[in-house]
């Protein structure tokens, strides 16, 4: 049984995942903001976790990872507002990556989008900007740590039914559309799969089993 933390615990990428990662056997504890949000959580088989990422130091950060295995960062300032954009996506995430190594949880995944990377070539005055440059900050951090890390990339998200195919390494141009479901799944799958870590892996919904997409290509 490995135990796992997930930071943005309540979206919907994250209930997905906490339902996949109980059914296998696995200890999850989920990190939520809103403490009326613990029962949804809970019903995924994961526990419920209360602590504002946004506003907490990375030793109070580092408290709450401490005794897992791995961290997932399935969180997000949701958008609109560029000042806590960054304050979540890119400062809040990078906290919590020193708080993993401070905590010794040495598997880190990060979700993060297709075309991510300070190449995203969003237009200052579009309002993904701040978003954009967020994660590009934070992608960039993690690369640089010692954690075993794994960034996920999937296409423009959708609630659409997971189908277990996925498409990796897909053109950039035109998105193309990933499942929740889908996405929590790779997730899943990377965190069995110590191979994965230093990759970052982008998908869309696609065509090939998710166990045969995540192998290395020759």
């Amino acid at each position: 049984m490995t135990r796992i933390a997930i930071i943005g615990g309540h979206g919907k990428v994250a209930l997905h995942l906490s339902t996949l990662l109980t059914e296998e056997g696995h200890s999850v504890t989920s990190i939520i903001r809103n403490p009326d949000h613990a029962a949804d959580v809970a019903a995924t088989g994961a526990t419920p976790s209360v602590l504002d990422v946004e506003n907490s130091t990375t030793a109070a950060i580092a408290g709450s990872l401490a005794g897992h295995d791995a961290v997932v960062w399935s969180a997000g300032a949701g958008g609109g507002n560029p000042e806590r954009t960054y304050a979540v996506d890119r400062d809040a995430a990078i906290r919590s990556m020193d708080a993993a190594a401070e905590a010794g949880v040495g598997r880190y995944v990060m979700v993060s989008y297709l075309g991510a990377g300070p190449d995203h070539g969003i237009p200052a005055d579009h309002s993904f900007f701040a978003y954009a440059e967020a994660k590009a900050a934070a992608d960039e951090y993690l690369r640089g740590t010692s954690l075993a890390w794994t960034i996920l990339g999937p296409g423009t998200l959708t609630d659409r039914p997971g189908t277990g195919l996925i498409d990796v390494d897909p053109a950039r141009e035109g998105g193309g559309e990933t499942s929740r479901s889908n996405t929590a799944s790779v997730a899943a799958a990377v965190l069995d799969l110590p191979e994965t870590a230093g990759r970052t892996i982008e998908f869309r919904d696609g065509t090939l089993p998710i166990a045969a997409a995540l192998e290395p290509q020759p």
